[in-house]
């Protein structure tokens, strides 16, 4: 992660950003987000970091009530907040509650999977802001190609709380944002990873 405030020499990028700016962006693969009006920008995700998240849009859509939508990299204006503004690598959220261009209340579910330039910003940094934001749900999914694993958060008077930790093998089992089941192995592994990532009682190869 790089930590970028604009420039002094200019009057006008002396105040604050906020996301009307993001559309100046450039559109070069990197995430930007706004911290306080401060951009936050984040190098293009490695391929492990794409196959975790393409799996696990799959899964979750396909497991998904109708009445739920899962949204790969949405962007959040925090607290309804312009200046405050976050991407995280997956939300699940209430169909009735889309909005657009960005969502403005807190979905039901936030993912977001660690990388080394990362390990602060989700684990402290994000999970305060998700909290205080009153998402639901927080998952910290670590793509570790030898033990991946996902730690599920849950909202508790309004600090997260690690509610399981599911490393390679093992089988998440829990029922929010709703019932589902999801191995950490096969966010990762080659294989048939679309007939166990849900848990089976077939050996991995």
């Amino acid at each position: 992660m790089t930590l970028m405030t604009t420039g002094k020499t200019d009057p006008e990028a002396e105040r604050p950003l906020t996301v009307d700016d993001l559309r100046r962006m450039p559109d070069d693969g990197r995430r930007y987000e706004l911290v306080d009006g401060r951009l936050d920008v984040s190098p293009a995700p490695v391929f492990l970091h794409s196959r975790v998240e393409s799996r696990l849009t799959l899964h979750l859509g396909l497991l998904a009530p109708e009445d739920y939508e899962v949204v790969a990299s949405p962007g959040i204006n925090v607290n309804g907040d312009r200046s405050h503004h976050r991407i995280p690598d997956l939300a699940v959220i209430r169909a009735a509650g889309a909005e657009t261009p960005y969502l403005t209340k807190p979905p039901e579910l936030a993912v977001e999977i660690v990388s080394p330039e990362s390990v602060y910003r989700d684990n402290f940094t994000k999970r305060h802001e998700y909290a205080a934001f009153g998402i639901p749900a927080y998952w910290l999914i670590t793509p570790d190609p030898e033990l991946p694993s996902i730690i599920e958060l849950r909202l508790d008077d309004g600090e997260y709380t690690e509610v399981s930790a599911t490393f390679g093998e093992d089988t998440l089992d829990t029922n929010l944002p709703f019932p589902l089941r999801i191995v950490p192995h096969w966010l990762v592994g080659a294989g048939d990873w679309r007939k166990h990532i849900g848990g089976s009682d077939e050996a991995i190869a």
